[in-house]
C-alpha cells in the first residue's frame, strides 16, 4: 500500500498558493514548499505526481481569486468597464497572481486566440455584456473585446510591474477613451488595416 499522505492535496495547494501569492510561482519548488509545510518534500510527491501538477492547481486557485473580483459585474454599468477596472485592481493588489495568470512565458506556438481562451468564463461574460449594452453582433463584440482587453492588459502590466502609478481617475479616463474610440470605429464599418509603407 502507498504511504498515507501527511497532508491533504488541499492543504498542500493552499500553502503553495500562499507562497505564489507572496513571492511568485517560481518560489513554489519542492524543497521550499516542504519547509513551509514543516516537513520534507516527500508528502508532496505522495499527493501529486510532480511539481508541475502542484503549480497547475495553484493557477486554478489564482483564477478563482481573479473571478471573485469580477463576479458582481452584472450590478454595475457599464459592466464591461467595471470588469476592466477590477482587472486592474487585481493587478495592483495581487501582482504576483496577475503575473502568474497573465504574464508567464509560453512556447512559440501560443497564439493570441489561445491566450484569450485562457481567460476562462470572463471572456464570454464580457462579450455578452457588450452585445447587450451596445447592440453589437457577436463578431463585433469579439473584435471590441480583443482591442480593449489588450489596452487594459497593458495598464495592468505597468501597474503589476510597478513601472508607474495611475490614479483611479486616470485609469477610468484611459479605459473610456479606448473603449469609446474602438466602439465608434467598429460600429461605423469604416475600420481598415493601414499598412506601413516606406516613404520614397
Amino acid at each position: 500500500m502507498p504511504p498515507k499522505a501527511k497532508y491533504s492535496r488541499e492543504e498542500i495547494i493552499q500553502k503553495a498558493f500562499e507562497m505564489a501569492r507572496k513571492n511568485g510561482i517560481d518560489s513554489v519548488v519542492a524543497r521550499e514548499l516542504g519547509k513551509e509545510l514543516g516537513t520534507s518534500s516527500s508528502p508532496i510527491f505522495t499527493a501529486f505526481k510532480n511539481m508541475e501538477e502542484v503549480q497547475q492547481e495553484v493557477r486554478k486557485v489564482a483564477m478563482r481569486e481573479f473571478e471573485a473580483y469580477v463576479r458582481d459585474a452584472i450590478r454595475y454599468a457599464p459592466a464591461f468597464k467595471y470588469v476592466g477596472m477590477k482587472m486592474i485592481e487585481f493587478a495592483v493588489n495581487e501582482p504576483k497572481l496577475f503575473q502568474l495568470l497573465y504574464m508567464r512565458e509560453h512556447d512559440r506556438n501560443q497564439s493570441f486566440s489561445m491566450l484569450i481562451e485562457e481567460l476562462g468564463d470572463t471572456v464570454e461574460v464580457c462579450i455578452d455584456f457588450m452585445r447587450r449594452d451596445y447592440d453589437l453582433t457577436l463578431e463585433q463584440a469579439q473584435v471590441l473585446f480583443n482591442q480593449t482587453w489588450l489596452h487594459t492588459f497593458g495598464i495592468c502590466v505597468l501597474l503589476a510591474g510597478r513601472v508607474c502609478q495611475l490614479s483611479q481617475e486616470e485609469i477610468s479616463q484611459m479605459l473610456s477613451m479606448e473603449f469609446q474610440g474602438a466602439l465608434m470605429l467598429i460600429k461605423s464599418g469604416k475600420y481598415h488595416v493601414e499598412p506601413v509603407n516606406q516613404v520614397e
